[in-house]
Parts: C-alpha cells; structure tokens; sequence
C-alpha cells in the first residue's frame, strides 16, 4: 500500500497537520520538527498525492502546453525553452499536440482544464469564440503566434511579416529578381503574415514582380512539402533566381530534391529559409534563413504565464513581439556570406 501522510506523521512522532505544514513549505513549524518529518518521509520514500495537495493549495503546479504538433526541431526548441523555464520554478508540463486541427486543439484544451494552472497555446483556430466555447474565464492562457483573438488574453508573436521582408530586400540587394517562395499552410498566421511580407516587400522593391501566385509554390511547413517543392523547380522552363522557404525544415526539402536534379545551391539558383533551427548551420551549403529565437520564445511564454498564476488580481495582459534576425550564409550566394556557424 501507498505511505501516506498519516504514516509519516506517526513515524516523525508529529501530528498529521505538522507534516501538511512542513510538505507545503510553511514557516510554521520549528526546525526541530521540519527536519523529524523529512527524515521520515525520506525513510519511507512518501510521495506527496499531487490530487490532495492541489485541493489545499488551488494548484496543480503543472501547466498545460497546446502546440500544432510535436514533430521536428522548431517545436522541439519551443518546447525546451518552456520547460527550462518551468524547471526553475519546479513547474510540471502537460503538453499535447492538435495537429492543426480545430476539434483535436478544443478536446486537448477541453481534457486540461482544471488539471493546469494555466496553458500556452499556439493553434491556428484559436479567435475569442474558440476560447470563449472551450475555456473557463478564470484560467490564465498565453498564446503563442495567434490571430488577435479580442479575448482578455496574453500572447506572444514573431515579426513574421518583418523577418520576411528583410530576407526579401537582402535577396534584392545581391542581385535577384526572380524571386519564389514556398509558402506554409494555408489559414496559418504564421505562414500568412510570412507571404504578405514576401509579397508587399516585392511588390515594393520591384514593381512589377508582386509575389503573386505565378511567384509561389504552395507548402506545409513540412521537408516532404519542401522536396515536391523542388521537383516542381526543377520542371520550370526556367529556374527563378532565388527560393525563399517560408521554413528551413521545406528549404532543407527543396535542397535534397535539387540535389537530385543535379541543381547546385548557390551555383544555380539561391535558396533560403526561416527559423535558423539547429540543423540549417549545418547542411550543405549552410542555410541562409530568419533566425526566431524559439527557445527564448518558450521560456518567455511560461514566464508571463506565471506571473499572471501568482498575481491573479489586476494583472495586465501583454502583447509581446519578438523580433528577428536574419542570418546570412553560403546558401543565398551572397559575397558577404557567414561562416558555417554562424
């Protein structure tokens, strides 16, 4: 059978209340009898029932994490950002993931309630009526690369449309004019914000080659979407100047499929991405790409989620915008091109 409080008490020769005060951190014990009680729960190696002490506290001390998915390194680096976070204030996750559907994103945030003290969230369907259909209004939320949703909510953003329109006006600068781009999903902030700043910035820069849809090879964020991408270049009567990935993990794609087709990167045509995630230093050539600082972003996201946990009454709700940082190497042709690590 499981040791319980009871057990414990009776070894440490202390009433039951004395080892609830002692579990739960409280200063009201002497030393004598806080160091009586831990020598016997370490004796009997009690654990303490997360259910009965959320019941005393009002907390589960875990917080729930909603992401698209969970696959590849831009989540991975997400979700080793919140749990670095989460570690130093003795924070459990719970973390599930909707893939990028709108019933999958509701059941997981519907099954969390009131087993987290808060959640992150970053989903594509989440707007005020989502929120308003799937969340009690007392549970702290912070988003994460979201629509504006008009509900009383934190969230976090990249400058999507910014890091876009920087990648453009660099692949300007060096020479390119033909210029295509591999989008992300369709109804994906993420993705939209990226294809309006390609597009505007194109638009902008060379009048006349406005990123339409002549300009853009449709994907999903994923190598797979990336590799059709580069047989479909590949088929072109002629090949543009450069390819703007709206990710590494589908600029890393479109590389292989090229590679394939005896197509060279920067020889032939460039190729960028965004992210910068771990891998993108490291292929060959390196990849040029936005850099998100996506494990900063984690941690940012757990950290103001906290804050609003502990101090429940009048917390302002903030709107972060993380700003982005683009990254140049030998992928993009460019004659001031970075080293492999940079």
């Amino acid at each position: 059978m499981a040791v319980t409080i009871k057990d414990v008490a009776k070894a440490a020769n202390v009433s039951v209340a004395s080892v609830s005060r002692t579990l739960n951190g409280s200063g009201t014990v002497t030393e004598e009898t806080r160091q009586q009680v831990l020598a016997a729960a370490r004796a009997l190696r009690y654990i303490p029932h997360s259910g009965a002490r959320s019941l005393s506290t009002s907390r589960t001390e875990t917080i729930g994490v909603v992401l698209p998915d969970l696959y590849g390194e831009f989540f991975s680096e997400l979700i080793r950002g919140i749990d670095t976070a989460a570690r130093r204030r003795n924070l459990h996750l719970l973390v599930s993931s909707s893939h990028g559907d709108a019933g999958e994103a509701a059941a997981a945030i519907r099954a969390m309630s009131g087993r987290v003290d808060g959640l992150i969230v970053m989903s594509p369907h989440v707007d005020a009526s989502f929120l308003a259909e799937n969340l009690p209004d007392t549970l702290p939320i912070v988003l994460l690369n979201t629509h504006s949703t008009g509900h009383e909510c934190s969230a976090l953003a990249v400058d999507n449309y910014g890091g876009a329109a920087a990648m453009v006006q660099h692949l300007v600068e060096i020479g390119h004019r033909r210029i295509m781009m591999i989008t992300g999903p369709s109804n994906n902030f993420e993705s939209e914000e990226r294809l309006r700043g390609f597009r505007e910035t194109m638009a902008r820069l060379l009048p006349g080659s406005d990123g339409k849809d002549l300009s853009v090879l449709r994907g999903d964020f994923s190598e797979e979407s990336g590799y059709r991408a580069g047989q479909q270049l590949r088929a072109l009567r002629r090949l543009p100047d450069a390819v703007f990935a709206a990710n590494d993990m589908m600029a890393i794609g479109c590389l292989f499929a090229l590679g394939e087709g005896g197509l060279q990167v920067p020889r032939d045509l460039a190729l960028v991405g965004f992210d910068d995630i771990p891998t993108a230093r490291f292929i060959t050539p390196p990849l040029t790409t936005v850099r998100v600082r996506m494990t900063d972003m984690g941690s940012r996201a757990l950290e103001c989620l906290a804050f609003e946990i502990e101090n429940p009454e009048g917390t302002k709700k903030s709107v972060q915008v993380l700003q982005t940082e683009l990254v140049v190497r030998r992928s993009c042709g460019s004659p001031r091109a970075g080293g492999q690590f940079a």
